[in-house]
């Protein structure tokens, strides 16, 4: 029987202080955050939040500091501490250094059902790792996570690269989990587009997809 649990894809361990890294946006996040800014009616750019936590996480690592998290408040005329709540809200936020691959395992209702189970254990096996871990080299993150809409395709994963680039791998087993860290660890693009058959929704300027399917 598959086996429920609690997700755990909401990183802890976050600092409370500032780290002094004064981050700052370069000239093409400026044009991008005033056309995301434009998208919400005049006196509104507080709306902006998320994506612009979005264009932070894939500027700044990969995952939001807390000087990542003042920059994004500055920038929209916000407390700190608003800022902080939605980014530790929504699971798609990594409050901690992730890897440069972040397996992302869906494991709700229709995956787990399907066989995520599998995928873990088989990601667990390649990797030595376990859900909130990263391994040694710095290289991959495993995390579980809610539902990723693409139920139909169950079980399957999105992978999401330091760069801000992400995609979906679906209708996975074992081996196919295998032969994905397998292309990932090598970063072998050609292995890997054969693999990715499901790719995310069309694509935004805050969630680019590196590889069609």
């Amino acid at each position: 029987m598959p086996t429920i649990r609690i997700n755990s894809a909401q990183s802890t361990g976050q600092t409370p202080k500032a780290t002094g890294a004064k981050l700052a946006w370069n000239k093409a996040d400026t044009a991008t955050i005033a056309e995301l800014i434009a998208r919400y009616p005049a006196g509104q750019s507080r709306s902006a939040v998320i994506p612009l936590l979005h264009l932070a996480q894939r500027r700044f690592g990969g995952w939001l500091s807390v000087d990542a998290m003042q920059l994004v408040a500055e920038t929209l005329d916000l407390p700190y501490i608003r800022v902080y709540e939605v980014a530790s809200f929504y699971t798609m936020f990594n409050l901690k250094p992730v890897g440069q691959h972040h397996l992302q395992v869906c494991t709700n209702c229709s995956c787990l059902i399907r066989g995520s189970d599998g995928i873990l254990k088989a990601i667990e096996e390649e990797l030595h790792i376990t859900g909130g871990q990263t391994t040694k080299d710095g290289k991959f993150t495993l995390t579980e996570v809610e539902c990723l809409g693409a139920c139909v395709a169950a079980p399957m994963l999105q992978v999401s690269e330091a760069d801000g680039a992400m995609h979906y791998v679906t209708n996975l087993d074992a081996a196919k989990t295998r032969a994905l860290i397998r292309a990932l660890q090598k970063d072998d693009d050609a292995a890997l587009g054969k693999l990715v058959d499901t790719p995310p929704a069309a694509p935004d300027p805050i969630t680019p997809t590196k590889y069609a399917g």
